[in-house]
């Protein structure tokens, strides 16, 4: 079965790349389907806006599409960055690197320190069929950044069962913990029962 995966983040499309192409899917990515379009997330919550970018790439180009939306929830902010998790600080913060310090500043007074990613995928098919999927990865925020891999917020976010940050494990630890992860194995069971009916 093919997917286009709805997504211009270069990141995420080798995760989805990974955890999909090693399941037997064959996945292409934007520019490979012909979208180059801009999609408008308006969506207020995760699954609004996988579900959102999905149809979009769907509609566009008669292809089944999969989209994420994902994002960290701060405990001692009241959920915060949430949706909103790419875009915080606005027109501020230029990259990952200034979003995680206005993070940090902003949580600089705050002793509440858990967290956790959140993602949920939605896979639209050309005839409307909708399947969602939800993952989360607990954490919680440390004081200043660690490690060089992963992307978003993983320089400051650890992991109690590693003893590391989500910057420090290896690919394969994070594919096999990861929100964005746990949501993929939700998915793919729900295409396997759909493939089986």
């Amino acid at each position: 079965m093919k997917f286009v995966i709805a997504t211009n983040n270069a990141h995420k499309l080798v995760e989805m790349r990974q955890i999909l192409g090693s399941l037997g899917f064959e996945v292409i990515g934007l520019g490979e389907a012909g979208f180059f379009g801009e999609i408008e997330e308006t969506g207020t919550t995760f699954e609004e806006n996988a579900i959102i970018k999905a149809e979009t790439v769907c509609r566009s180009t008669g292809l089944a599409a999969i989209a994420d939306d994902s994002g960290l929830e701060v405990d001692g902010l009241g959920g915060a960055p949430g949706v909103y998790s790419a875009r915080y600080g606005g027109e501020s913060c230029k990259d990952d690197v200034e979003r995680y310090e206005l993070l940090l500043k902003n949580m600089e007074t705050v002793e509440e320190r858990s967290a956790r990613y959140a993602c949920c995928i939605a896979c639209v098919f050309p005839n409307g069929e909708r399947l969602t999927a939800h993952g989360y990865c607990d954490g919680e925020i440390l004081r200043e950044p660690r490690g060089e891999g992963g992307f978003g917020y993983d320089p400051v976010f650890f992991m109690p069962q590693f003893g590391r940050t989500m910057a420090e494990i290896t690919a394969d630890e994070k594919n096999s913990c990861s929100h964005r992860a746990i949501a993929i194995d939700g998915i793919v069971k729900k295409l396997k029962e759909r493939e089986s009916e």
